[in-house]
């Protein structure tokens, strides 16, 4: 039993019991997310392609934690012009246990 959601304009193939990073969202920790946006939903008897969307077909997840990921360095330079430029960024995440499909 899987499923394919869309959040935070990437999707996801979740099965129950797995662990997702996912864009952050505004939930706090321990609270219920309810995903809507349903792909594909296969069980055990038929699968399920939506049309864009699965009518009725639901995800739902704990939040487990909010969090920053690595560090991401940047490093633009243009020769013979004495041009440089350094950025980092880190990106937000919520990292989501889906518990039903």
């Amino acid at each position: 039993m899987f499923a394919v959601i869309k959040t935070g304009g990437k999707q996801y193939i979740v099965t129950p019991g797995q662990k997702i990073k996912i864009e952050k969202l505004l939930n706090k920790e321990g609270e219920e997310v309810v995903f809507d946006q349903v792909l594909l939903q296969e069980t055990e008897k038929d699968t399920k392609i939506g049309t864009p969307l699965v009518q009725g077909a639901k995800v739902k997840g704990k939040v487990l934690r909010q969090g920053m990921g690595k560090k991401i360095i940047t490093y633009k330079y243009k020769a013979k012009k004495r041009e440089h430029s350094k950025k980092g960024h880190r990106q937000l995440f919520t990292e989501v246990e889906i518990t039903e499909v």
